[in-house]
């Protein structure tokens, strides 16, 4: 494996296709690019557009595999983790006074301080809960940082391991070297060819094709496709944890819970416009990569992959476009534009 040093912007533009568009006055404003591959059960690409090779790193969609190793050894049990405090380890939390309640209380059962977490203190992400701290002068904490159940579910692995806790978010430690090939394994790409980078909060990031992490997905929603029976297991558990407590997952504004209260999907999406599900009964992975990074976009684009392809929970349809409306307002709350979907999925590989 070896740093992504070059070549990753040329190839995520080559080959992109719009996306979105805004709309203000009845013009274009802005126009957001990327790429869309859904994988079959047959081990084939079943919807494309774009390029189903472009690569990219996973970021936090990433984090159902990097929990795995936890469940993998059943500690679980050896650490009385409540089923929401394992949910958080998969987590892109906001640091409500729930997410708080539940990481506090695994650094407890853990008998840790926050301090073992290489996360920076922050404050957190959602407005509501930052401006109350800041309200009451209370100091930032690493247990803000968004990506903390994700850190507090390999140090309890380290723990449970007897593992050291000075170098966990290193490549080289034990934990992080089982995550990666359980990464390769799941999305069928020979570990010496993922991209090895670095992610916000300390941890490795993987870089691989958008076909390969749709793969990992498809294994995601649908673990019979797994041969390993231990694996199988521990994805039935992490997955399911997700689907039962989908607001451990983010906040109930966000995309994830508005997808995961579907119990027909598995779905996590990651920083730099990177989003991935799958889906149980279509049998199908998704990867979508909006190239210029944002991730407005993703309720609008997903509700029209689910409308092309013919989804029929339009419950789950609807709530994509209740948390990305169409309409663009003002700061007066007047719609001023829209966003339009303008993604056309086709069919099969490309030729």
């Amino acid at each position: 494996m070896s740093e992504l040093t070059g070549g990753l912007g040329e190839s995520l533009a080559d080959g992109a296709e719009p996306l979105v568009l805004e709309y203000r006055g009845g013009f274009p404003e802005n126009v957001h690019y990327g790429h869309v591959c859904a994988v079959n059960d047959k081990g084939g690409v079943a919807w494309r557009y774009g390029d189903p090779d472009a690569i990219t790193f996973m970021r936090s969609a990433a984090k159902p595999i990097q929990a795995l190793p936890f469940f993998l050894e059943g500690f679980d049990k050896k650490f009385g983790f409540a089923p929401e405090e394992q949910a958080i380890m998969m987590a892109s939390h906001r640091a409500l006074p729930y997410h708080v309640a539940a990481l506090d209380s695994m650094l407890g059962k853990l008998g840790l301080d926050e301090g073992a977490l290489v996360c920076k203190p922050t404050y957190p992400l959602d407005a509501d809960a930052r401006d109350a701290l800041v309200a009451e002068r209370l100091p930032q904490r690493r247990i803000y940082h968004n990506c903390s159940g994700k850190h507090l579910g390999v140090l309890a692995t380290c723990v449970g391991m007897g593992y050291s806790l000075d170098d966990y978010d290193s490549p080289d430690h034990p934990v992080q070297r089982r995550i990666a090939a359980l990464a390769a394994e799941l999305a069928e790409i020979p570990q010496e060819d993922i991209r090895i980078g670095t992610d916000g909060c300390g941890f490795p990031v993987f870089g691989m094709p958008l076909r390969n992490m749709a793969t990992a997905f498809l294994k995601l929603a649908c673990p019979d496709l797994i041969a390993d029976a231990s694996l199988r297991d521990a994805v039935r558990q992490a997955t399911g944890l997700m689907n039962a407590y989908p607001r451990m997952i983010s906040a109930e504004y966000l995309i994830c819970p508005n997808l995961l209260m579907d119990d027909n999907i598995v779905a996590k999406g990651g920083a730099k416009g990177i989003y991935c599900f799958g889906l149980k009964k279509e049998r199908l992975g998704f990867a979508l990569k909006v190239v210029d990074g944002s991730e407005d976009e993703w309720p609008i684009a997903i509700a029209s992959i689910l409308e092309q392809i013919g989804y029929d929970n339009r419950e789950t349809i609807d709530r994509m476009y209740r948390i990305g409306s169409p309409n663009i307002l003002n700061d007066n709350g007047r719609v001023i534009g829209e966003n339009r979907s303008v993604l056309k999925l086709r069919q099969g590989a490309a030729i």
